[in-house]
Parts: structure tokens; sequence; C-alpha cells
């Protein structure tokens, strides 16, 4: 067992400290949040043996980097239930809280069950929530339903850059959120039942500051008992999220976007929601909110990653050349 999933985890050369998790205890430690502990401050790498691992995990040392040692996601799981209205707070909630620059996650299915428990009332509930800079996410599966990912800056306001590829993210109300600069490429967002599904509510403050969301390549789904399904709502009045070449295979609203609460605010008209090239049933260019921007050739140019990023790329798992 050992042979094997040493194998298939390519270890950091930077990082000295190489630390193995088992339900068992004997390829090291029992919790992820046992090796998280035993790290240096520069931090180290972890690799977590196939199982259900019950537990909350906070990381805020710097390179910390957690992969799941399956063939698939789905072998590696983290999970826990907490909802806001019982820890004091949205984030407070998260299964796993990564605070630390240089955060890589590889392989593993990070969970918030609190919804699936009906004696539960209704509340918001973290599956991840990443507020480093330098932060890579990899073949990772999120599961919830109101606020699964917390996407976001530093509790201190530093913008923090971040990058999603390869994942998949599920969940219902506002369930990517949060005002990090934050690049997601070829993830699956999927809306689970509900009589609402947004996928985003980004929350840029103000005109000058680094945030936004770019969703490039990506895959909108749904179950069919998902009703109103919108691409984003502003929770801040400057949110800021791109669809390039997305494929809706989810029946989005023809308007795209919807308003933040339509009685109290009038974020749309500040807010920068645009979509280029766009396909699938929930594609409606010509119906889009009026405010919102279908982009042309040159304009999406300026959401490639490499851009996105000022050119500043050599963290990323494969730098681009454009």
């Amino acid at each position: 067992m050992y042979v094997v999933l040493a194998g298939c985890f390519h270890l950091s050369e930077a990082n000295a400290e190489r630390l193995l998790v088992s339900q068992s205890g004997h390829m090291g430690y029992r919790s992820v949040q046992e090796a998280v502990d035993a790290l240096p401050p520069r931090g180290g790498d972890i690799l977590v043996a196939p199982g259900i691992y019950r537990e909350k995990v906070k990381v805020a040392k710097l390179g910390v980097h957690i992969r799941g040692g399956g063939e698939k996601p789905q072998d590696t799981v983290v999970v826990y239930g907490d909802g806001a209205i019982k820890v004091g707070g949205t984030v407070h909630s998260a299964t796993m809280e990564a605070s630390g620059d240089d955060f890589r996650l590889d392989n593993v299915t990070i969970q918030n069950d609190y919804s699936l428990n009906p004696a539960n009332p209704p509340s918001q509930a973290v599956a991840l929530s990443v507020t480093g800079d330098k932060d890579v996410i990899t073949r990772v599966r999120l599961l919830g339903a109101q606020d699964t990912l917390f996407a976001s800056k530093a509790p201190n306001g530093r913008t923090t850059r971040q990058y999603f590829s390869d994942c998949y993210i599920e969940g219902h109300v506002d369930y990517i959120f949060g005002n990090a600069k934050a690049y997601f490429q070829r993830c699956e967002l999927h809306g689970i039942a509900n009589q609402a599904v947004v996928y985003t509510a980004q929350s840029k403050d103000a005109p000058d500051e680094e945030s936004a969301y770019v969703f490039d390549h990506c895959t909108l789904t749904a179950d069919r008992a998902a009703h109103g399904i919108a691409l984003g709502r502003p929770w801040r009045s400057y949110a800021t999220v791109i669809f390039l070449s997305t494929r809706m295979n989810a029946p989005v609203i023809a308007e795209g976007w919807s308003e933040w609460d339509r009685a109290k605010t009038n974020r749309l008209k500040t807010a920068y929601y645009a979509e280029y090239q766009s396909t699938g049933i929930g594609a409606n260019p010509k119906g889009r909110e009026p405010y919102s921007h279908q982009l042309t050739d040159q304009e999406a140019k300026q959401w490639s990653l490499k851009a996105f990023f000022a050119d500043d790329t050599n963290w990323l798992p494969n730098p681009p050349s454009r």
C-alpha cells in the first residue's frame, strides 16, 4: 500500500517535510490536521491515503501541499457538517480553511454535509475557504449547498491570487463567493436541487480593487430540480465575473445575471459581468441583462490566464505561453 501511494505522489522538491496520513495511522498520522500541525512553519507535503476523514482542517502555514493518494478525488474525502448559524460566522463553518500562501490541494474531495441533515435549519455551510496568495487547487471536488467555496482576499485585505483547474464544484445559492483574484479552468459548476441556484457572488468593492473571477472553458450543469439558475449576483457593487468559452448545459435564466436584492440594491449597473462565446441551452447573448457584456475576440484576450495574472505565472503548475 505504501509503495503504491508514494509512487503516485509527485513531491515538491522545495518542501523537505513529507508526511503521510491514513485512517489506521500506520502511515504516520490518523488525521489531516495532525499532519498539518506536525509540519514546520515553512510547510511541506502531505499525502492522504484513500478513506473518509471526518474532521475540520485549518491550514495557516506557508507552503502546505495536500494530495489525495487514490486514483480519483472521490477516493479521499475530508468532510464535516458545521453551519454558520451554529459556529458564529460563515468562514468558521468551513470544513477546510486555508489561509497560508502557496497552498496546494490536489485529488481530494472536500465536503460540508450540514445541509444533508434535515434537522439543521437553513444556513451557509462552507466546504473550502481559501484566502492565501498563489494558491493552486487541482482535481478537487467541492461539495456543499449554500456558500460551498469561499475564494477571497486575506483577512487583512491583501490581494490573493488563486488558480483552480479540473475541479467539480457543486451547491446552490451564492456558492462560489468572495473577492479573490481567482481563475478557474476546465471546471464543472453544478447546481443542486433548489428553488434558486446562483453560481457566483463575487464581492469586489471598489473600481480599483484587484479582484475578479474568470471561468475559462468551464461547464455549467444542474439537477433537474434546480430552478432560477443565474450566473451570478453582485455581493458588492463592483463584482466582476467573466465566463470564457463556457458550455452552459444548465437552463440559465434568459437575463443571465440577477440583482443582489431587487428591493434594496442596484448593483448590476456598476458590476462587470461578461461572457465570451457561451454555448449550450443556457447561452442567450441577446436576452442578457442590459448592463452585462458580450466580449469581442480582442476583449476576451484581456482575460486570458497570462494577462489576468500580469505575466506573473511561474507559480502555476503549467505556466501559459500566452
